[in-house]
Parts: C-alpha cells; structure tokens; sequence
C-alpha cells in the first residue's frame, strides 16, 4: 500500500500492535502477581521498604558516594538492596508501572468513551501518549541500568540466583 513517502510501511497489518497490546496485559498480570507475592511473602516489607535508619541525610549520601561508582560490591553488600536501589524499585514498582498502564489505557477510544475522567485527568490522549512515551524510555533505562549492575556484580551468579533462587556464595563471581 503507498504510503505517499515513497516507500512501503511495513506491518500495515497491525500485528506489531496487537503483540503490543498482547505484551501489556502479560505485563499487568505478572506485575499483579509480584505485587500480591511480595506483599503476602513480606518482601515488600523486608527488603524493599527502607528501615528508618535508611531514610537519614547520612544513610542517603553514603549510599550516593557508595553505590554510583558502579563497582563491584562487597560480598556482605551484594545480597541485599541499598537505599537507592530499594527507592528505585518502590518507585518503578509503584509510580512508573502504574502510570505505563494507566496512559496506555487512556490512550484507548473505548477506555476514553467509557471512563473520560481516566484521560481528562492526564490531560486529553495526546497528553497521555506523551506521557506513556517517557515513562517508557524511563522504564527501559532501568532495564539498561539494571543488566549493567548485574553484570558488574557477576553474571553467572547472579543469573543462577535469579533461576534457581539458591544463592551460592562459594562459587567464583564471574
């Protein structure tokens, strides 16, 4: 089909955003299911929610100087979440995914006919667009920052972890 600008589009089918949409909903059932694990498991509360010694001026910038060198941790340090890394899971967990799914929705003709007040409070579907955009690009920095630490803090130990959920600390860290 021409599309004017002298070449073909490809995939004028709409497969890609039917995948899209597909690939959302998987996204929101495994956030759902993380969400109830973590809060019936008491991860969320063990080892996401900061303790009140965390949330101090000093705990703050001694975890800025301390885990933005991008360095390998210690072995004492590398089995649990700093202040930064707790903030930041709290913050895509809770605002970004949240905001992701919403401004997706709001972009839907039906979600916009059936609930305005969901769109109008974003601002209108361009708006909404916009904003899904960057909490996007937000999201997918994560994911890029987040394979960068793992592999600094040792692949195959930390891969094998994250499979098995056995943490073995007699194994080399490669």
């Amino acid at each position: 089909m021409p599309t004017g600008y002298g070449y073909v589009l490809p995939d004028q089918n709409g497969w890609s955003r039917y995948l899209h949409f597909q690939t959302a909903w998987l996204a929101v059932l495994t956030g759902f299911l993380y969400v109830i694990f973590s809060l019936f498991s008491g991860h969320l509360r063990k080892d996401l929610l900061p303790g009140r010694t965390d949330l101090s001026w000093r705990a703050f910038s001694a975890t800025i100087t301390n885990h933005l060198r991008f360095k390998r941790p210690a072995e004492e340090e590398a089995w649990s979440y700093n202040l930064l890394q707790r903030l930041t899971y709290l913050l895509v967990i809770f605002v970004l995914f949240p905001l992701v799914i919403w401004t997706g929705l709001a972009m839907s003709p039906a979600v916009a006919s059936a609930f305005p007040s969901a769109v109008s409070t974003l601002g209108g579907q361009q708006s909404a667009r916009t904003i899904h955009f960057f909490v996007s690009v937000f999201l997918f920095l994560f994911l890029l920052v987040h394979i960068m630490m793992i592999c600094l803090a040792g692949v195959w130990n930390r891969m094998s972890a994250m499979i098995t959920g056995r943490i073995s600390l007699n194994k080399e860290r490669a």
